[in-house]
């Protein structure tokens, strides 16, 4: 396990590489032009020019690449030779945008995006385990044919429309707060209380679809698992039912589902970014976007390699998890 783990961090590394060069390539050769927009509305080309070298875009495409992930070993001094800024380790840049830190940028930005993914994760999980373990215990029942149709309902609603939905219904009603940018975590001034109403409809738009598809996924897996020769031969043991089901089956069955519980928590981790454009909250996807519209390259490097990170630090501990909670994992 712990080579394996060694090797899975090793291809981590190598892989965010190819990451950053493909992305800092394509910024290379967009149409974008960051020392225009720098520069402002009234701008002489002289001007451009100046902004170009200020911003470090004067020199060849290897070493304005090699030059920005220096400062993912050490601190670099970053703007015009001669009247640069020194950047602290790890140095992402600075916004072209703003001049700002781009892990000051980041670290602002980040736990909005943690409070809409840690809560819709914890809802969507438990809805969609729940409700699809449920469904398979009572196959061909009406508690079935009720979950299974609703499941079908809220994978056909992609997070847009069930997001316009909740903010109509919260406008129309006045039952639940708007979502604003001044609560950040549950341990303000709001409490925690004032921090789940906040966040509950960003929460409540990704569960709808997400829980869909872990019904569909658990109960599809369930089904299969139940049919298996060591279920039948635990039940041909006169174990309880219970134990049987929860022990034995939700171990094997459930593995799939924690192979898309670990990909969907790197992706939401990484941004949000329909849910936080509709709510306008201020997280990773929101500012990802703002800064690939404005031809920010130091703040859009960053958010790609940050989620990257999350997602292959997901894959890695799938794979862990799944020698915990399978035993045929392990033997085989």
């Amino acid at each position: 396990m712990t080579r394996f783990v060694l090797r899975r961090f090793v291809a981590m590394i190598v892989l965010l590489f190819v990451i950053s060069f493909v992305t800092f390539s394509l910024f290379q050769l967009g149409p974008a032009d960051p020392a225009a927009a720098a520069c402002g509305q009234e701008c002489t080309p002289q001007r451009i020019a100046e902004a170009r070298v200020a911003l470090g875009m004067d020199k060849p495409f290897l070493s304005q690449y090699f030059a920005y992930m220096s400062g993912l070993l050490g601190d670099r001094t970053v703007g015009a030779p001669g009247s640069g800024t020194l950047c602290s380790w790890p140095c992402l840049g600075k916004s072209f945008q703003t001049n700002e830190d781009v892990t000051t940028i980041i670290g602002r930005a980040l736990p909005y995006t943690v409070s809409v993914g840690s809560g819709a994760i914890v809802l969507w999980t438990i809805a969609g385990v729940g409700l699809g373990l449920l469904a398979a215990l009572r196959k061909g029942r009406l508690t079935d044919k009720l979950i299974v149709g609703a499941a079908s309902i809220g994978v056909s609603l992609p997070i847009p429309v069930t997001g316009l939905l909740l903010l109509l219904f919260v406008s129309t009603l006045d039952l639940l707060p708007f979502t604003t940018n001044e609560i950040v975590s549950p341990f303000g001034a709001a409490g925690p209380g004032g921090w789940f109403l906040n966040y509950l409809l960003p929460w409540v738009a990704l569960a709808v679809l997400f829980s869909a598809q872990y019904i569909r996924v658990t109960r599809s897996n369930m089904l299969e698992t139940f049919g298996e020769d060591f279920m039948r031969t635990a039940r041909s043991k006169g174990m309880p039912r219970r134990r049987v089901v929860f022990k034995h089956g939700v171990r094997a069955g459930i593995t799939p589902v924690v192979t898309m519980l670990g990909m969907d928590i790197g992706v939401l981790l990484g941004g949000a970014v329909l849910t936080e454009q509709i709510f306008s909250v201020p997280g990773v996807g929101f500012t990802a976007v703002h800064a690939a519209q404005s031809g920010d390259l130091p703040v859009t490097m960053a958010i790609t390699m940050m989620a990257a990170f999350f997602i292959i630090v997901a894959n890695v501990l799938v794979d862990v998890a799944y020698a915990v909670i399978d035993p045929r994992v392990r033997v085989a």
